[in-house]
């Protein structure tokens, strides 16, 4: 997000002199130079572009001496123009500060600019270096002007427009594609929409035309599948009337010019391909950089992967070859010569197969295919002989094969293995287990080398680690890996370091170190802001915008309230956003534009929670628009506004003019509501017509929002482009789409797959189609649509590979789940039997368990308990069946829990007797407050965990902002009299979940003047039965909340604008207090970048 100041700085200083209004020059026309004295006319004529552009041309072949700039005033004198300096800086300032916000008039002033002109811009825009015209007293910061214009949305589009328009004709054709090239890398893919093809030249030199065809190769995943279509044919065009084939029997697809055409070779033919002559092809792959092509062609089809195969085969390199294979690319991933293919050819496949994930489909047959290479590979040889050779696709090994494998082999394959991508949890369990049992003891080098692996480790492990050790791992490449952990070994590594967080707490006092350290801008609070002087505030203000994703809406509240206090004339406009609503009146006519700029770089619904007030803010945006979307520029301003649009305005508010670029923009929208669904649904019917008469690439292009169809309409997709509805729907997995898309891509894959019943049924079974491994990794959240009959019917070595994926399905119901499980067991016997590989598999699955199976599981381990905290679904029996079950297996009592094992036990924790809180250490209890905090537990259980807060902050009256935000849910247990003596300016620092577990008869209890200091956030969190109990006063204040109003005083504002730290007396000495919200593991790493 960036600021838009309202002046344009660049020209701040564009004629800086003193007493030049006074200066004249006897005979100035004759004195001036030609080229200024035309400068000085289109000053006069108001047209500063121009005028701008003269300047850079006269002082690129000339000295500028100190004289210059008075001879310039003094013709402007001379014509009856009286420019003062300061009137001259505002005219020039504010019309380029107005082109940038009216690309359009841009685009118009540089059509009506000359030759030379229009030369001098083409060639400042070409230039790489921060330039700085430096003319006595005139500077002119051409680096930055470059920047602002290529920032600028609009811009981009204007300068794209006006080089295919004029540069061809002014610059050479070389330094015109440079200048495309950087104004398309800048830009979202949008602006290459089919028809631009016509505006392109045909008649490039060779080498002009390569590096154009460059261009378009490095966007060719920004662009639509039409506009991929359409630049192919120009790109092709040309090459077939360049090349020398006389007639069809010779090729024009030669090596060079599958070089050329680059991923766009994946456009060509069947029959094209087939007719490539070998030994074109055989030059092709022969060239160094064949291989570095062939890894791009992520949307290859079988067919035509299949069909570059033969060709190559034909050009006399031999497949089998290690040397061909390296040469392959992504065209590996459909290699079909297995027949009597030796362990050593398959290794070598394997290990090429490795880039297969990046693959845009046809993922199932790449599976099948490392299927039968690994059985291959592994022929007459052990799997701990061939484990280090097999690549990734050792991430298809059952349990029964990893078990196996001897920890020696793991040792010597460990670099393969903490490589691989794709393994599942109860894998990784297995190899670290593996791992560690060779190494005996965890440190640093050996964690450094288990990479992927690392989440296998358990939680105890970490605790047992060296504490320099474990300060090399936060320091090293590993640490990538961290946020991988659960939550319990994360909280295993943090009680090991805890030290240096406190070494942070005591080593950071200035907030400029805070704000630039990323995640600790959540710690900076009202009162710190507040304490900025404005010229550090202004200063450090873009340390906050480029975390602005990690700022609450409080945070961004008192922000919008200090530059307005400070600085309203420079206030970056979607700021105005977080202010009362009426507060956006002050944005005139002419501010629209930067307004709608600024408020289209942030995503609206974090920015504004309340829906009445969202609503003021987009009506403000639709008088802004006047209703209408008119032209692509439009699109451009709005940025992510576009997914805020009214269904109405969607349907009949948007030109046919800007409708593609915006519908380029929906894509991207996280979130549109079932009225604008329904708009673009039938916007999109009446320009492409029913499903069944769309092309592939139709079909490809609005993949996002195949969702939106019904299951008739996605018939004819289903079978036409299977796998495009199947890359759409494994985009969803682990959401929720609706039932009718998942039911469109369950029957095209059942349709697809081989329905022979099993030759050997179990009872209930004959005659059923069971779920194959195939269609499950197909189907992805699809899977949910399988009946009870077929998931009992299921064999039990598809349930065995497939488990995690099974556990991963947001939407089976509950007898899906309960079908699954005893699937479960009849694989793996009674949940007693049960291994913490089989629990981690199981995800939703477990949910299933009853209280009789829970306590049957060995619980010993608090890496299987939090493998199974992950679920938030648990009954409170199941919960306390879980808690309960850990306690007896571990041998446990309350008072021996370390933090860890709090951690772990997540949602359990609330199914905890109460008289047994007070039990639980201080000592443990106090680093991980905000981590309970996050429960949401009865109030009974939270009223106890207040009460154990006590000892560690002291009294509620004495708890301060951090400690608010820290307990989290743990304040919901507050009483109506610790309540109401609570400070006004406290309120904002509650979490939203503590504000909707406080019950109804106690929220009443708080005064209309606290409410009214909720902030945004927590207004917005209030629930309806909170609300139902409020006055008409409390209702008010409450409203003003929402609105953003000002309310907060910081009377408690400290002296510098430094962290504070709580303390108290009821604390034991040194006992490490925290300001900010537990930041987790990433923390734990920019801590150890910080202090080393």
């Amino acid at each position: 997000m960036s600021q838009e100041p309202t002046t344009y700085s660049l020209f701040l200083f564009l004629f800086l002199s003193h007493g030049v209004s006074s200066y004249t020059v006897p005979n100035s026309r004759q004195d001036l130079h030609p080229l200024l004295q035309k400068m000085a006319e289109e000053i006069i004529d108001g047209s500063y572009l121009n005028a701008l552009l003269d300047l850079i041309q006269f002082q690129s072949s000339h000295v500028w001496t100190d004289d210059l700039s008075h001879r310039v005033l003094a013709y402007l004198n001379s014509r009856n123009v009286a420019f003062t300096i300061s009137s001259l800086q505002a005219a020039v300032g504010n019309h380029l500060e107005q082109r940038l916000h009216q690309p359009q008039k841009l685009l118009e002033d540089l059509r009506k600019t000359d030759a030379q002109q229009f030369r001098t811009a083409m060639k400042c825009l070409l230039e790489d270096k921060k330039d700085r015209l430096d003319l006595k007293d005139i500077i002119i910061d051409l680096g930055e002007i470059r920047e602002r214009a290529l920032q600028s949305p609009g811009v981009n589009r204007s300068l794209f427009l006006i080089t295919l328009e004029r540069c061809f004709q002014v610059l050479n054709s070389l330094e015109c594609v440079e200048i495309l090239g950087k104004v398309l890398r800048g830009s979202s893919g949008s602006f290459l929409q089919p028809d631009i093809t016509e505006r392109l030249p045909r008649d490039l030199r060779e080498d002009a035309f390569k590096n154009i065809s460059a261009v378009f190769k490095d966007l060719y995943d920004k662009t639509s599948a039409h506009s991929q279509r359409a630049l192919y044919s120009w790109m092709s065009g040309i090459l077939q009337t360049s090349s020398n084939a006389t007639d069809d029997s010779v090729s024009w697809v030669t090596a060079e010019n599958l070089w050329i055409l680059g991923r766009y070779m994946v456009h060509l033919s069947f029959e094209e391909i087939m007719r490539i002559s070998p030994i074109e092809i055989g030059l092709f792959i022969s060239y160094d950089n064949a291989t570095k092509q062939l890894d791009t062609v992520y949307d290859i089809t079988p067919e035509l992967a299949q069909a570059f195969l033969e060709r190559i085969s034909s050009s006399n390199f031999n497949m089998r070859n290690t040397s061909t294979i390296h040469r392959l690319g992504l065209l590996v991933c459909f290699y079909d010569d297995l027949e009597l293919l030796d362990a050593t050819v398959a290794q070598v496949l394997l290990h090429q197969m490795i880039k297969c994930s990046h693959l845009s489909g046809f993922q199932a047959g790449v599976q099948k295919l490392k299927a039968e290479l690994l059985d291959i590979a592994t022929e007459n040889q052990t799997l701990n002989e061939t484990l280090g050779s097999l690549s990734d696709a050792v991430v298809g090994l059952t349990y029964s094969q990893l078990e196996s494998l001897s920890p020696e082999a793991v040792h010597g394959a460990i670099s393969t293995l903490s490589q691989v991508s794709g393994w599942a949890k109860s894998q990784v369990i297995i190899l670290s287990a593996k791992y560690l049992a060779h190494e005996k003891v965890l440190s640093f080098y050996n964690v450094s080398q288990m990479g992927a692996l690392l989440a296998g480790v358990s939680t105890q492990a970490f605790c047992s680690m060296n504490c320099k050790d474990l300060s090399q791992v936060l320091r090293s490449a590993v640490s990538q890996y961290l946020s991988d952990l659960s939550p319990a070994q994360q909280q295993g590594i943090l009680s090991k370091a805890l030290f240096l967080y406190e070494l942070l707490l005591k080593t950071t006092r200035r907030p400029e170190e805070l704000l630039s350290a990323g995640q600790l801008v959540k710690g900076v609070t009202c009162s710190h802001i507040d304490a900025m002087s404005t010229d550090f505030f202004l200063a450090h203000f873009q340390d906050f915008q480029n975390n602005f994703a990690l700022l609450s809406p409080y945070q961004v509240n008192c922000l919008a309230w200090k530059y307005w206090e400070v600085s309203r004339l420079s206030m970056p406009p979607f700021l105005l956003a977080a202010l009362p609503a009426r507060y956006l009146a002050s944005v005139p006519a002419s501010q629209c534009v930067p307004f709608l700029i600024s408020l289209g770089k942030s995503w609206l619904d974090s920015l504004v929670l309340d829906s009445h007030k969202k609503t003021s803010v987009l009506r403000k945006v639709q008088q802004c628009l006047d209703n209408s979307i008119a032209d692509e520029y439009t699109v451009d301003i709005m940025g992510n506004l576009l997914c805020h649009l009214p269904a109405a305005i969607i349907d009949r508010g948007i030109s046919p003019r800007a409708w593609a670029t915006a519908l380029h923009g929906l894509r991207d929208c996280p979130d549109l509501n079932p009225k604008q669904k329904a708009a673009v649904r039938l916007k999109l019917l009446g320009q492409y017509g029913l499903p069944q008469h769309w092309t592939a690439e139709t079909t490809k292009d609005l993949e996002p929002f195949l969702v939106l169809f019904s299951g008739d309409e996605l018939s004819s997709i289903a079978t036409k482009f299977p796998e495009i509805l199947l890359q759409a729907a494994s985009k969803m997995a682990r959401t929720l789409p609706p039932k009718e898309f998942l039911w469109a891509v369950f029957g095209s894959v059942r349709n697809s797959s081989d329905k022979i019943p099993n030759a050997d049924p179990m009872p209930g079974c004959h005659g059923v189609a069971a779920p194959s491994s195939d269609d499950i990794f197909k189907l992805a959240e699809a899977n949910a649509c399988w009946a009870l009959k077929d998931l009992r019917c299921m064999e039990e070595d598809t349930f065995i590979r497939t488990v995690e994926l099974l556990g991963a399905v947001q939407g089976f119901s509950r007898p899906q789940l309960m079908t699954l499980k005893e699937k479960a067991i009849q694989v793996w016997d009674m949940p007693s039997y049960w291994r913490e590989h089989h629990i981690a598999s199981l995800g939703r699955i477990a949910l299933a368990l009853n209280e009789s199976e829970l306590e049957q599981l060995n619980l010993s381990s608090i890496d299987t308990v939090a493998f199974l905290t992950q679920q938030t679904e648990w009954s409170p029996r199941q919960a306390e069946s879980i808690l309960q079950g850990f306690l007896d297996d571990s041998g446990y009592n309350i008072q021996d829990l370390k933090s860890f094992h709090l951690v772990g036990l997540g949602a359990t924790l609330c199914a905890i007797n109460i008289t047994e809180i007070p039990l639980i250490k201080i000592s443990e209890f106090r680093v991980v407050v905000a981590r309970i905090g996050t429960l949401l537990c009865s109030t009974h259980v939270l009223a106890e965990f207040k009460r154990k807060a006590e000892v560690v902050f002291g009294d509620p009256t004495e708890w301060t902002s951090p400690v608010l935000q820290e307990l989290g849910t743990i304040a919901a247990g507050l009483t109506k009299a610790e309540l109401r003596m609570l400070d006004k300016d406290l309120m904002p620092y509650f979490q939203p979940s503590a504000i909707k577990c406080l019950p109804d008869e106690i929220f009443k209890e708080l005064s209309a003047e606290q409410i009214a200091s909720l902030g945004p956030e927590n207004a917005a969190a209030v629930t309806h039965a909170q609300r139902r109990r409020l006055s008409p006063l409390q209702l008010q204040s409450l409203q003003q909340a929402l609105d953003g109003a000002k309310t907060h005083s910081w009377q408690d504002a400290p002296a510098s604008a430094g962290p504070t730290r709580t303390s108290s007396s009821r604390s034991p000495a040194g006992a490490p207090l925290s300001w900010d919200l537990w930041l987790g593991c990433p923390l734990l790493v920019l801590m150890a970048k910080l202090l080393w």
